[in-house]
């Protein structure tokens, strides 16, 4: 399965976006406390991600030391623009076949994951390549850009190819 953490998220859009996201991926969600913002779905500014919270798995973590000493075992990978190298060389199969899991942490908005965290684990600190002059992209859109590389290392298995609610052919269909 594939695991996206959430250290300390700060804001609610984001943070929105990355559970349709998990629940397009059928991907766990792991959210690591503080959180800047309320998870009630009322507060969650997407519509239907707190729906989607409830269908999809996840866990919610009270502390990093919480969320380290039930999973700090794992091979995790962490996205961070002080990454050395490049997300898309993680190979899913590999992974999968060695670990069964794999885990990504994405860091808050405003200043990534902490160093401390970090530093002890460098081989796995992973950079999504970009234009030089560019500090960082949106936290929801680098959530998706590497999850949906994952997903197409594995040939999309277990997602729908076409669309499933109105049908394979509805865009051949005359109105």
């Amino acid at each position: 399965m594939i695991n996206i953490v959430l250290y300390e998220p700060e804001i609610s859009p984001n943070t929105s976006n990355i559970i349709r996201t998990c629940y397009a991926a059928n991907a766990k969600l792991h959210i690591i406390k503080p959180i800047a913002f309320d998870l009630h779905p009322h507060w969650m500014k997407r519509s239907g991600a707190g729906h989607f919270l409830s269908e999809i798995p996840h866990e919610i973590h009270n502390s990093y030391a919480d969320f380290e000493k039930k999973y700090g075992n794992k091979n995790i990978f962490y996205i961070t623009r002080y990454g050395l190298k490049n997300y898309a060389d993680v190979k899913l199969k590999e992974e999968l076949n060695t670990h069964g899991d794999i885990w990504f942490m994405f860091g808050t908005e405003s200043t990534g994951i902490p160093k401390k965290i970090m530093q002890n684990k460098i081989e796995n600190c992973l950079r999504i390549p970009m234009y030089f002059e560019c500090r960082s992209l949106n936290l929801a859109n680098t959530v998706a850009i590497v999850l949906y590389e994952m997903l197409r290392q594995n040939d999309y298995e277990g997602l729908s190819k076409f669309e499933h609610q109105k049908g394979k052919n509805f865009i051949l269909e005359k109105d």
